[in-house]
């Protein structure tokens, strides 16, 4: 089963839209979903299994405030790079790699808390 990440985003002028990664590949939408639906288009699958755990996108002691603020400030900058044809510096594009990769990790001991919570 493929493991997704969906990370809500927001551009300069506040609009929130949503980031759907797995692996290599990523899209965006409006929402969680279109991110979604549009990524499975770009990962071929027929048949898309998941469970989807949708959560309130809070700071927690998996990835805190911090990470969230500076992840939302890399994605903005990511965002203006790519709209320019440009690409972030080495340096910036591993901190952002890092903290997309966290996030995941965050989802992933989220959803292992909350299955050990939902077994007892």
């Amino acid at each position: 089963m493929t493991t997704v990440a969906i990370v809500p985003t927001s551009n300069a002028s506040g609009e929130k839209s949503y980031r759907a990664i797995a692996g290599d590949k990523q899209s965006v939408g409006k929402t969680a979903g279109q991110a979604l639906d549009a990524l499975t288009t770009q990962l071929g699958e027929v048949e898309f299994r998941a469970l989807l755990i949708i959560d309130n996108f809070h700071a927690d002691q998996f990835f805190t405030n911090e990470q969230k603020q500076r992840l939302s400030e890399l994605m903005n900058m990511w965002r203006t790079a790519r709209d320019q044809g440009q690409t972030l510096p080495p340096e910036i594009q591993i901190e952002l790699d890092n903290l997309v990769n966290a996030e995941l990790n965050a989802a992933t001991a989220r959803t292992a808390s909350l299955a050990q919570q939902l077994s007892q």
